[in-house]
């Protein structure tokens, strides 16, 4: 059974703001390597519009510094999954779900292949609750933001999920790496 990660950037007071931070070169590299472990994104349609078309465009146009530029085509060259009821076309290596998140991803964890990385709020809580995340990668940088969404903001879960640190990795900018493992 292939292994779910979820991966994201938060302010020391919980939000993930994407706007709100400038990750550096270390932690697109850091991003950019846990992608070779990684050969499907299940997207939930915010983050996928965050995403897209904007790293599509740096790695197509070479339009960033070349750390941004590996992380962007190293993220478009994997294939896709973005759930959503209100998006009508994607790019060809993105297929859109219609319904039941856990249903699909689940079915798509018992398929051979790479990790699937989970890139999604909305359905962050839905998919822990299903039993379907085995690992978190949390980037903490060092800003408090006050406002936005939260981790866990729009749901809560029926019961604690106790979670094994992994390994640390610090950053010169002050960011921490975090990687938990579900016990």
């Amino acid at each position: 059974m292939r292994t779910v990660t979820f991966g994201m950037n938060i302010s020391i007071d919980g939000y993930c703001d994407h706007t709100a931070f400038s990750p550096d070169q270390e932690v697109h590299d850091y991003f950019t390597q846990m992608m070779d472990e990684v050969d499907l994104i299940f997207f939930g349609r915010v983050m996928y519009e965050l995403m897209f078309p904007y790293w599509a465009d740096v790695a197509k146009n070479k339009s960033g510094t070349a750390d941004e530029i590996r992380f962007a085509q190293k993220l478009t060259a994997i294939e896709r999954v973005v759930v959503s009821r209100s998006l009508h076309s994607t790019d060809d290596k993105t297929r859109i779900v219609r319904s039941d998140p856990s249903k699909e991803l689940l079915r798509l964890k018992q398929q051979p292949g790479k990790k699937i990385s989970v890139d999604s709020l909305s359905m962050l809580a839905e998919l822990i609750e299903a039993d379907l995340i085995d690992e978190f990668n949390l980037v903490v940088h060092p800003v408090m933001i006050g406002k936005g969404r939260r981790l866990l903001d729009v749901a809560n879960l029926n019961q604690n999920l106790n979670l094994k640190l992994n390994d640390t990795i610090l950053f010169k900018s002050g960011s921490v790496a975090l990687h938990y493992l579900k016990r």
